[in-house]
């Protein structure tokens, strides 16, 4: 029985995934498949009856055979959050944010058709240098050998309304890692989005900032928007705690969080401030152990995935 689960999965006691699910498979990739995909979309494909009946992500994986150790030593690095407390609600295992600020519009649903399916993740508007690039997880923009089409990003997702637009991504990207062998360490993944009505994203909906080898063992937040049960995706949802470090296969934090399917991708912050919603990002929502419920886990970001992000703000 594979030991993964990723997007965060509801447990699978039945052994049986949502509608429509994929067989899990080891990934068999080339060492140099490319790390970027330029980005095919049909406009007014994502109605809101389309949007709403998105499968969450929700598929189980073997961890890229090779488990790289993530490098820690380097220099911390730090990208301040684009302007659009103390803790209240810490600590908390899953429920509806409903405090406001910034996060409420730089976090958002993704949509994307894999294979003949729609599925959903989540994502979050980063400062960057175009002012365009949405950072996600990277099986959240290409599982299984192929990379995702028909991606948006839709911030401050309503119950099928975009009060903000669909923001149509016209490349995607993914640390080389998961780009090449899909190891569950690198899972990071992000979106350069087409301007909408003559803004970018970041003037639209702001940006959090983000930041690179900043260690573990922190105070931290995470959102998303979970669509499997007992979530419906129609809200958004947060988790806070003490985050540790995953003792079993990987190198990630690790949060107490009760999140499930289509959660995957949505930002887990430090320095979060419940005020004004604004915080620094150092992670996503990336899979969980199906024997160890309520626990979540998101990669650490490191060099591998600030080169990403480098490659996908100056796109």
């Amino acid at each position: 029985m594979n030991r993964h689960r990723t997007a965060l999965s509801v447990l699978l006691a039945a052994g049986a995934l949502v509608a429509g699910a994929l067989t899990a498979a080891t990934p068999s990739i080339a060492a140099d498949a490319p790390a970027s995909f330029r980005q095919q979309h049909t406009q007014g494909f994502w109605t809101a009856e389309r949007m709403r009946a998105a499968v969450p992500l929700d598929v189980t994986a073997v961890p890229g055979a090779a488990r790289t150790a993530v490098a820690t030593s380097a220099n911390p690095t730090t990208v301040a959050p684009t302007a659009a407390a103390s803790p209240t609600a810490f600590p908390q295992v899953g429920g509806a944010w409903t405090a406001g600020g910034a996060v409420v519009k730089t976090s958002g649903r993704v949509f994307f058709t894999m294979g003949d399916r729609t599925a959903s993740c989540s994502g979050d508007s980063v400062t960057s240098a175009n002012g365009s690039t949405v950072i996600t997880a990277g099986h959240c923009v290409k599982y299984q050998g192929a990379w995702h089409t028909n991606w948006v990003f839709v911030p401050a997702y309503n119950n099928g309304s975009a009060p903000y637009g669909q923001w149509s991504a016209t490349k995607t990207f993914a640390t080389d890692q998961w780009a090449a062998s899909e190891d569950m360490n690198m899972d990071v993944g992000l979106a350069v989005v087409a301007p909408l009505n003559g803004q970018t994203l970041s003037q639209a909906v702001g940006a959090q900032g983000i930041a690179f080898n900043g260690g573990y063992n922190k105070k931290m937040y995470s959102f998303g928007f979970p669509a499997a049960a007992p979530y419906d995706g129609t809200k958004l949802v947060y988790c806070s705690g003490n985050t540790g470090k995953d003792f079993l296969l990987t190198k990630d934090h690790s949060l107490g969080c009760n999140m499930t399917g289509g959660s995957s991708g949505g930002p887990w912050f430090q320095d979060f401030n419940e005020a004004t919603g604004l915080g620094t990002q150092v992670s996503v929502n990336s899979f969980g152990y199906t024997f160890l419920p309520n626990r979540m886990y998101g990669p650490y970001f490191g060099n591998e995935a600030k080169a990403a992000y480098d490659k996908a703000q100056a796109s």
